[in-house]
């Protein structure tokens, strides 16, 4: 199958035929030219793997495959909020706090109040929500700057916590389902079915994008390379599955351990939607122009205090959803949920996935890429037997490469004249 597109060159209409051997050549001109994107990212991820599993081979078992994904999901969920603050050259210092500020009221509704688990949700999730416009209307509307703002909110976040759960005690979350968020697994059916349904969903949106592509005379990705995309999805989701779905229980006869954790598709699911309101709708196309030029935004008609407002809404309520799974993930609330370095690993993630904390530029994938790099770190060196030191020092040096990148990229990107 081959495509062609109409391309003017002066007067003249000049019909070009994408190929494979192009493609690869107009990939590495953007790498040179610092549109480097989420590569060190995904780079650094098959290193550290490689060096985990060659160091400490029970790194690949099953079992410890499966932690991963419910390990980092708390901080991957924040990490895709910050996403939207960071593309305007903003930032969220209280994100961590705020997921624990609404992980205490889901608690406090569900287990003290004794109300059902959607009531709890609903409130732990409108809770995020308006303090992301409290936020936001401080930064946009009245002027404070954002590292300001949030940096109150910060400190006043951690003494609202312990407000809600009485100074300083625990709170249990023994709800069924709220338990289940980042501790029980889909059937290995359902496993299938989720693959099934993410590859064929993928396969069908890129398929259709190719053609009407084709069919408007645009230049598109070559045939060859579109099937890649897919067949590369397949591949790394169903070993993902498969790996997932082998039994992980010691003893099968007292409980069997199998299957995607629930936690996985909800993740998808979010990445699926932010990412589908970032690419392809005007509220998207309105964020990358705000974080772009905010006054060329401003002179184009967009209102740019509005989408100022929205961002730091949108963060604060994945806050949110990041709290209930470190909730669920905890079964309880304390005064430490949401704290120590959640908001620093939750930066971190965005920034390392390839976010630039400029503005203008990222993806919400970036964030889960990042969570992923974070989740490797912390449990590799934590098989290795390295203390929390060593753990946040090779943090805090791949955090600092990933910022240093992401700067020399910005230069060599206005050097060539690509920005």
């Amino acid at each position: 199958m081959t495509s062609t597109a109409v391309r003017k060159v002066g007067p003249v209409a000049v019909t070009e035929t994408p190929t494979v051997g192009g493609h690869v050549r107009n990939y590495i001109s953007r790498v040179r030219g610092g549109d480097i994107g989420a590569l060190p990212a995904v780079l650094g991820l098959l290193v550290l793997c490689t060096v985990f599993a060659v160091m400490r081979p029970s790194f690949l078992s099953a079992q410890n495959f499966a932690n991963l994904f419910t390990q980092g999901a708390a901080v991957t969920l924040i990490a895709m909020g910050l996403v939207f603050v960071l593309l305007l050259g903003e930032i969220d210092l209280s994100a961590g706090f705020a997921s624990g500020v609404c992980a205490a009221v889901l608690a406090n509704i569900v287990t003290v109040a004794g109300l059902p688990w959607y009531v709890a949700m609903l409130a732990a999730i409108a809770t995020g929500l308006v303090i992301g416009l409290t936020l936001g209307f401080l930064v946009a509307k009245i002027g404070i700057p954002s590292f300001v703002v949030t940096l109150a909110a910060f400190l006043a976040f951690q003494g609202v916590v312990l407000l809600l759960i009485s100074g300083g005690s625990n709170i249990s979350v023994r709800d069924d389902v709220l338990v289940a968020i980042a501790n029980r697994n889909l059937t290995p059916a359902l496993g299938w079915a989720f693959f099934a349904l993410v590859v064929g969903g993928y396969a069908a949106v890129q398929l259709l994008r190719h053609r009407k592509r084709m069919a408007r005379g645009l230049l598109t990705d070559p045939f060859p390379v579109v099937l890649a995309r897919i067949g590369g999805l397949a591949v790394v989701l169903g070993v993902a599955v498969y790996i997932l779905n082998l039994e992980r229980s010691r003893n099968v006869l007292i409980n069997s351990l199998k299957g995607v954790p629930i936690v996985v598709p909800i993740i998808a699911a979010l990445l699926i939607l932010w990412t589908f309101v970032l690419q392809r709708t005007a509220y998207g196309r309105h964020v990358y122009a705000v974080g772009g030029n905010k006054e060329a935004a401003r002179r184009a008609g967009i209102n740019v205090d509005r989408i100022r407002i929205s961002v730091f809404v949108i963060c604060s309520t994945m806050a949110a959803v990041g709290g209930i799974v470190a909730a669920s993930r905890a079964n309880s609330v304390d005064p430490n949920t949401g704290g120590s370095n959640v908001l620093l690993y939750a930066v971190g993630a965005a920034v390392i996935g390839g976010t630039s904390l400029f503005g203008g530029k990222g993806r919400v994938l970036d964030a889960v890429l990042g969570g992923a790099v974070v989740a490797v770190i912390d449990n590799g060196m934590g098989l290795m037997g390295y203390s929390s030191g060593v753990k946040y020092v090779v943090t805090g040096v791949v955090l600092l490469l990933a910022a240093s990148v992401d700067a020399f990229s910005r230069r060599r990107a206005v050097a060539t004249g690509t920005r």
